[in-house]
């Protein structure tokens, strides 16, 4: 296979894989489409926000006699909804949701409303949303960065390897060089600023975002041994292959959560589970949510 299309496919596999954890990912923004008195209403309500302002949510609806309120509580604490009634401002509907300590999260709706026909969004399921502290750009950015490049260099090595190309070892050295700047280095610092703590995976917790990373290094870190003093091409396709399963899992998810009865920051709930649980309560104990 020529080089070039190696790097072709690295960078589609690459920019694939980043695309689907975005998308994927619990902190990104969920879009909502509804239809209210023959309009149809489209926005996005933010699941991400710093800690240090309130979280503004904004919905563009141009009918005039359409109002709206948010409804919400803390999240997983089954506390009283609280409501936030949303102020016209010209075509949009806005509201903001309290700011919580880093880790903390809130679930909200949006209720439309005009005369007697009320429409609750999402439909499902309410909104998650985490807080965060606010990482310095001279932080988040070069992670950011080696941790795309290690990616698409994982590729290529991976690919060079599976057609026993000549300089495979030397991608395969550059992926663990910038692996353990982005992740092992960086990742933590970033950790550090948004939640508190530099490290919250093994052996200190099960944070899903610092394991993966632990997962992927280790495997670099054999491929990349096992081929100092002989060619061991399996290594590196099998390391190549963890890092874009672990690259594809959504960011994010099982993360950092602050607990407000115990003030600590500690693993948090994956949501749709948790939300499966609260529909079975909800039969046991029919009540009404807000």
């Amino acid at each position: 296979m020529k080089n070039w299309i190696i790097w072709i496919l690295a960078i589609f596999l690459t920019l694939g894989a980043a695309y689907y954890q975005r998308k994927t990912g619990p902190t990104y923004p969920m879009h909502v489409k509804t239809e209210l008195s023959g309009q149809k209403i489209s926005f996005t309500l933010p699941r991400s926000h710093t800690n240090e302002t309130d979280c503004p949510v904004d919905v563009t609806i141009l009918n005039p006699t359409i109002s709206g309120k948010i409804v919400y509580r803390i999240f997983p604490v089954a506390k009283k909804w609280d409501t936030v009634p949303m102020q016209r401002e010209g075509n949009l509907l806005t509201a903001s949701l309290p700011a919580q300590p880093a880790a903390g999260k809130l679930a909200y709706r949006i209720i439309l409303s005009e005369n007697n026909q009320n429409i609750s969004l999402p439909v499902k399921e309410p909104v998650v949303i985490r807080f965060k502290g606010s990482v310095p750009a001279f932080i988040l950015i070069p992670h950011i960065i080696f941790m795309f490049f290690a990616m698409l260099l994982s590729m290529v090595a991976g690919l060079m390897a599976l057609w026993k190309k000549p300089h495979f070892r030397i991608y395969a050295s550059i992926t663990l060089l910038l692996l353990i700047i982005g992740g092992g280095i960086l990742g933590p610092i970033v950790q550090k600023y948004a939640f508190g703590d530099l490290w919250t995976g093994i052996p200190f917790g099960w944070d899903l975002t610092d394991n993966k990373t632990l997962i992927a290094l280790i495997f670099w870190i054999a491929a990349v041994l096992f081929n100092m003093k002989k060619k061991r091409y399996a290594w590196v396709v099998i390391a190549a292959v963890v890092l874009l399963l672990v690259y594809s899992i959504p960011h994010s998810m099982f993360g950092s959560e602050y607990n407000y009865e115990t003030g600590k920051v500690v693993q948090g709930l994956i949501v749709p589970f948790f939300w499966m649980g609260i529909r079975r309560d909800r039969k046991m104990n029919s009540g009404k949510q807000y």
